[in-house]
């Protein structure tokens, strides 16, 4: 995208101009997962179509809305729908309202995503906190001439997951009665899903679930300096060389079986959250 920076700082303008606040917290809402919006206080709903710059959502389980309201007491904006490599997006537009997020001042990113799981300790519609990530997409947001008023041109990724929202999060978990586990999370370019061989090799580097999404905006955020915390609905299995048939229909279905567990977990972690 070229003039970056003027295209961030108009679609931040435009989203400033209709509130009066500022949110520290960002929610992206992935696969199947958009009904935590109904859980925010909604101060303002903004067709991601009006916003200048902002690409389209093109699935069809992604409403494409940037909702502007208040969480448990904080004042968020969560991105009701995402974009996807797979969509044709370049990397630097897949990331682009995380850049926005950064320009309004947000603090903190909570991402959730859709993924196959490959632990044989995992069941359909299960949650894993993401505590690592492999990135195969074969692309990167940050590649190309870096801005350093956005970030350093050379980002660590030492702690991408922020160790003490995971605590905290496994702290509610036990609180509240939800199994939730640990796991790395790689990134496909999608949009098919994984052949048997590519599981095998997903499994051998260390990966306990796979999806199409998360990884770019995470990158952006870290590179914005946000702290970042992750979490995936596991929507159907890979384990010990058997493989469930998959299709859209049944991720979207297994993510709303998971939908009270996250929306819980999500809601009580924004609520406990110390803003600075």
């Amino acid at each position: 995208m070229e003039n970056l920076r003027l295209k961030i700082e108009e679609s931040a303008r435009f989203i400033q101009e209709r509130i009066d606040f500022s949110p520290g917290i960002g929610i992206i809402l992935g696969t199947g997962l958009g009904a935590l919006a109904d859980d925010i206080e909604i101060d303002r709903v903004v067709p991601y179509d009006e916003i200048p710059w902002f690409p389209v959502s093109t699935v069809e389980s992604h409403h494409g809305n940037f909702i502007i309201g208040e969480l448990a007491g904080k004042k968020i904006v969560a991105m009701q729908g995402r974009f996807h490599y797979y969509e044709g997006y370049s990397m630097k537009q897949i990331t682009f309202p995380v850049r926005v997020m950064q320009e309004l001042g947000i603090q903190i990113l909570i991402v959730s995503n859709a993924a196959g799981g490959m632990n044989r300790n995992m069941k359909r519609s299960d949650l894993m906190i993401i505590c690592d990530h492999i990135n195969l997409l074969g692309d990167n947001p940050l590649r190309g001439e870096n801005d350093p008023e956005l970030g350093p041109r050379f980002l660590d990724m030492s702690n991408t997951y922020d160790p003490e929202l995971i605590q905290l999060a496994q702290q509610i978990a036990l609180e509240k009665g939800i199994y939730v586990m640990k796991g790395v999370y790689a990134a496909l370019a999608g949009p098919n899903f994984e052949t048997p061989a590519e599981y095998r090799f997903l499994i051998s580097i260390g990966a306990d679930a796979v999806g199409m999404s998360t990884v770019p905006e995470v990158l952006v955020a870290r590179h914005a300096g946000m702290k970042v915390f992750g979490v995936s609905c596991i929507t159907d299995l890979a384990i010990d060389g058997v493989i469930e048939p998959v299709s859209h229909e049944v991720v979207i279905q297994a993510a709303n079986e998971a939908q009270p567990k996250l929306k819980l977990l999500i809601r009580e972690l924004v609520g406990r959250i110390d803003l600075v």
